[in-house]
């Protein structure tokens, strides 16, 4: 598994405490006095760690290579899951795929990003970057789920919508666009949940929903920290110093009221253990159904309107 670099001294740990096991057993001495004392060693430095995380490195995190993506979370936390495709004006999005499923027996329309793990499945999903055709499956799938009056839930993960010159060719800017109005108005409970990372406007055009959730370890923004730090401070090194300046780490969010809900994860990050961390994430979604599917159409649209309403608001003098 990939080691982030503050992981570091935690793996060297490990990798001790692996080398003291063996040497145990090789030899049938008995280190158990060193064995418990170099784990309380690794437990300490792993709280320490994972419990002080700063912006960058939530960032690093939700970028690792192993954390469960959109079809984990699918896999794991949903069933009966029927993949629909296609706009039906161009083609299909592999960067993008949603369909129907059941979580915990209740009916409902999946959309999300969904990135690869290797180079064959970037390609093929474009690196988590969706097309103009993505957004408009996207729609087209939520206008199915209004039809039948089904709860809708997105799952983002991008590092932004595809910037080339196809997309550009096809309207991308025009399909988010009505993608953000058309979400507003949707008449059915509207969930959406930032996995790893939520970028720019490829996040927000799946991202205006009743209730905005992340998961710990995500991160959400309108631009990259090494966008941001080419920009302020003129080199990407800087890029640690902008993930703090900026604010987009889940608890910091929560913290400003721009989110409703953060999903804790597992020790380390969710790609240390995609079972709970998708227990975690159903538990959240449920309880937030739950709480949405109780409200009248006219109250959701109501207090969906002032949730987006208040964002920004000016309350000096």
């Amino acid at each position: 598994m990939q080691v982030l670099e503050f992981e570091k001294p935690i793996a060297e740990l490990e990798r001790e405490l692996e080398k003291l096991r063996s040497k145990s057993l090789s030899q049938n001495l008995d280190f158990s006095a060193e064995l418990a004392a170099m784990e309380e060693q690794l437990a300490d430095t792993k709280l320490s760690i994972y419990h002080n995380l700063t912006p960058w490195q939530r960032v690093q995190i939700a970028r690792h290579t192993s954390r469960p993506f959109m079809l984990d979370y699918v896999a794991n936390a949903f069933t009966d899951f029927c993949e629909l495709h296609g706009d039906r004006h161009i083609g299909d999005d592999h960067a993008m795929p949603g369909g129907f499923a059941r979580i915990g027996g209740q009916r409902v329309v999946i959309i999300g990003h969904q990135k690869g793990r290797n180079t064959k499945d970037n390609l093929r999903r474009n690196f988590g970057s969706a097309h103009p055709e993505g957004y408009r499956k996207a729609m087209r799938l939520m206008k199915l789920a209004e039809k039948f009056g089904l709860p809708i839930i997105t799952l983002i993960d991008t590092p932004g919508a595809f910037p080339g010159i196809g997309a550009e060719e096809r309207n991308i800017a025009e399909a988010i666009a009505f993608n953000l109005r058309e979400m507003m108005l949707l008449r059915v409970p509207t969930i959406a949940i930032v996995l790893g990372e939520g970028g720019s406007g490829g996040a927000l055009g799946i991202g205006v929903a009743d209730r905005v959730i992340m998961m710990e370890n995500a991160y959400y923004s309108v631009i990259s920290p090494e966008g941001c730090a080419a920009i302020l401070w003129k080199h990407r090194k800087h890029a640690p110093e902008a993930a703090a300046a900026m604010k987009i780490v889940a608890p910091d969010l929560k913290q400003l009221g721009l989110i409703d809900d953060v999903i804790d994860e597992p020790t380390g990050g969710a790609h240390y253990d995609h079972h709970a961390a998708a227990s975690a994430f159903r538990d959240c979604v449920l309880r937030h159904l739950a709480e949405l599917t109780k409200l009248s159409t006219d109250a959701l649209l109501a207090q969906r309107y002032q949730k987006f309403r208040s964002f920004g608001e000016w309350t000096g003098k």
